[in-house]
């Protein structure tokens, strides 16, 4: 019977949770992807092979035990497939929702290279976890013996709060520093709802702060608190901020009206989403109803950007992107929700400039071909001359990526050690930085990356943490 159950993939086909019709899940901001059936979730889980190396675990940042808790769904044990997914990874529900799990677990899925068709790990984890919400298995987090010392964290993104998890369980009492009026970080304002439904996101915030995590919103460190206030405060300080600071163009008319960044432009709409009063977009200048808009940059970001404007009723939406669509950074799947939607992608296009003067009427764009690779062995585009052409815009969003802010200057702490790049510099494992009891973590010491690297280093940074305040009071004891 084992062996029958362990050879399904070769019998069940692959099956992801069917999707909304594009007509009608691009008038609204709720997710797209309908949920698995308690019966369709065990059947696509009965599907992983148990293979003796498992690579989705390996190349997952978390290290997931995927296989068991499959094999736990497919054997009806779901409260037990919960807890085992829930003891890796803080956000199995976000995870996954808005993994790539088509780069990392599923791209490595032993059956998917022998041309089965992987297992939809990413699907049958957002339903366990869902089902878990549901069914009242998300336990609060009560620690055993609550502690006196204090840590502060400086950002309430992914990382900040999957620290913030491990350190209250621990009972050590936690401070989350945000800039934000309200948690999550990108999770909450830069990621649209048709991929990530807030109230997914709160319901951790709330776990986190029933189990007694504080929160000081509204807070620019460096402005209304000073970095050496909360150094003061705590006996250790964890620097989860991410990168907020967005790549500009460097073009000829870059500073139009009409001409904004991405992460202005989903902060907008994801706080309308809220019910928030927000000037800008009520004024129509983060708003892409009626406009022909225009979205430069081929990631994950450009992805949101370009399927908020369809929701928002653009007259027409292009994606304008310097390489071709196989060389796109951003993950495939978002490309193809997007086709279907009505998104035009204009490949080996870049913009020269833009039309209009004060106020944008069109952008310059220039042809591109790919030439020789690069160091990383992507083929460089070229420009080609006498190929230029105006594409009419009345929107533009730049969504190119983002860089580190400068903390050590913003913050008034000139001995925190950055990297060239202007990252936190700090140690691979324990995330440790030159200064003593802060560390940093996610996007601030990688750059911009994924939501589940986030996770991972916030939850690494957390037991580093808790060493050195078990180390500190050997010291002080002494």
């Amino acid at each position: 019977m084992a062996v029958q159950r362990m050879l399904k993939f070769v019998s069940l086909g692959k099956e992801t949770p069917e999707k909304r019709p594009a007509n009608l899940r691009s008038e609204d901001f709720h997710e797209i992807y309908r949920q698995f059936a308690a019966s369709k979730a065990a059947e696509q889980a009965s599907r992983c092979s148990q293979c003796g190396v498992p690579y989705c675990q390996t190349h997952c940042p978390l290290h997931n035990n995927i296989p068991d808790w499959l094999r736990l769904t497919a054997e009806g044990r779901l409260q037990e497939a919960y807890e085992l997914s829930q003891a890796t990874n803080t956000f199995p529900e976000i995870c996954g929702r808005i993994c790539p799990q088509d780069r990392l677990c599923e791209g490595n899925c032993v059956i998917e290279q022998s041309g089965h068709g992987t297992v939809t790990i990413g699907a049958v984890e957002k339903y366990l976890t869902d089902l878990a919400w549901e069914n009242g298995w998300v336990a609060p987090i009560k620690p055993g013996v609550d502690r006196g010392e204090s840590v502060g964290i400086i950002g309430a993104g992914p990382g900040g709060l999957a620290a913030a998890d491990v350190l209250r369980r621990a009972g050590v009492q936690v401070t989350v520093y945000d800039r934000y009026d309200r948690a999550g970080g990108l999770l909450t304002y830069g990621i649209p709802g048709f991929k990530l439904e807030k109230p997914v996101v709160m319901q951790r915030v709330e776990q986190l702060e029933a189990a007694g995590v504080q929160f000081v919103l509204n807070c620019r460190v460096g402005e209304d608190l000073s970095f050496d206030a909360i150094r003061g405060r705590h006996d250790a300080v964890l620097i989860a901020t991410g990168v907020y600071k967005s790549r500009d163009i460097a073009a000829p008319g870059v500073g139009a009206q009409g001409v904004v960044k991405a992460l202005d432009y989903l902060t907008a709409s994801n706080r309308k989403s809220f019910g928030d009063d927000v000037a800008e977009f009520d004024s129509g200048e983060l708003n892409a109803e009626g406009k022909r808009v225009v979205v430069i940059g081929g990631g994950d970001t450009a992805m949101d950007c370009v399927r908020t404007a369809i929701r928002q009723g653009a007259v027409s939406v292009k994606c304008l992107y310097r390489r071709d669509k196989a060389n796109m950074p951003g993950s495939q799947r978002e490309v193809q929700n997007a086709e279907e939607e009505g998104v035009d992608f204009v490949w080996l296009s870049a913009p020269k400039g833009f039309t209009g003067g004060a106020v944008v009427e069109g952008v310059i764009v220039q042809k591109m071909r790919l030439g020789a690779p690069d160091s990383s062995g992507r083929q460089m585009p070229e420009v080609i001359e006498d190929a230029d052409y105006i594409e009419p815009a009345d929107l533009v969003v730049q969504a190119l990526g983002f860089e580190p802010e400068d903390l050590p200057g913003l913050w008034g702490v000139k001995e925190l050690a950055v990297t060239r790049w202007g990252t936190i510099k700090a140690d691979f494992r324990s995330h440790a930085t030159n200064l003593p009891g802060v560390y940093a973590a996610g996007d601030i010491v990688r750059g911009a990356s994924l939501v589940v690297w986030a996770i991972r280093d916030g939850r690494e940074a957390a037991d580093a943490i808790l060493a050195y305040l078990a180390q500190s009071a050997v010291v002080a004891a002494e």
